[in-house]
């Protein structure tokens, strides 16, 4: 029985750092592109914490989006509403992990405003944590169970640890982005440099020769 624990315990930390190793290694081969990134943090983390699925959202403008999916629940059609009336809304708004163990129980109390959600769905528990970045919450990562089934400690902590590769992910493509924009708005300022130096040598040259040659 010891055995057979060792080996489970094992297994599972090899599959945590082999997914680990793979979010890095596409962070590492995606700088100017987020998105293979988060799709394989969805995967990653609706396998490793036994989710039905898992949607990643970005905050535009005033909702949720879904910018990254895995699974074989639908996500919905329309952006969220940032609102503590929905599990991922609270996460964002709240900007700390929120653990439901049964959202229909707490449907017409704490989530009115997923009830729509839930029935077309059939979500029983769901696990939301948010995508802070330097404190503020730019998105979030939600993973699903049609069973009432209340994730492991161990899942909670994993599903936090994707939160931040994908924090990451956007942070490096953000600041890489901001980098190609400085590098090309430099180059188009030394070829304005260069080019009014041009002007201004040719101005002198012209000048020059007019005093030089006042008779010719």
């Amino acid at each position: 029985i010891e055995n057979v624990r060792l080996f489970n315990e094992l297994k599972e930390s090899l599959e945590q750092q082999t997914a680990t190793s793979d979010v890095l290694g596409v962070i590492a081969s995606s700088p100017t592109d987020v998105q293979p990134v988060l799709d394989v943090v969805a995967e990653n983390a609706a396998r490793l914490c036994d989710a039905l699925d898992a949607l990643v959202y970005r905050v535009v403008g005033n909702g949720l989006r879904v910018v990254a999916k895995y699974g074989s629940i639908p996500p919905p059609k329309e952006s969220l509403p940032v609102s503590r009336g929905m599990p991922t809304g609270r996460a964002v708004v709240d900007r700390k992990t929120i653990h439901i163990h049964d959202v229909a129980a707490e449907i017409q109390t704490e989530f009115q405003e997923s009830k729509a959600i839930q029935q077309i769905t059939g979500t029983r528990t769901i696990l939301a944590t948010p995508l802070l970045r330097e404190g503020v919450a730019i998105g979030a990562i939600s993973i699903r169970r049609t069973e009432v089934r209340p994730f492991t400690d161990k899942q909670i902590q994993l599903l936090k640890t994707f939160a931040d590769q994908a924090v990451i992910a956007i942070e490096n493509v953000r600041l890489f982005t901001e980098l190609q924009e400085k590098n090309s708005a430099l180059s188009a300022a030394h070829s304005q440099i260069t080019e009014t130096l041009e002007q201004q040598t040719a101005t002198s040259e012209i000048l020059r020769v007019r005093a030089s040659s006042p008779t010719d």
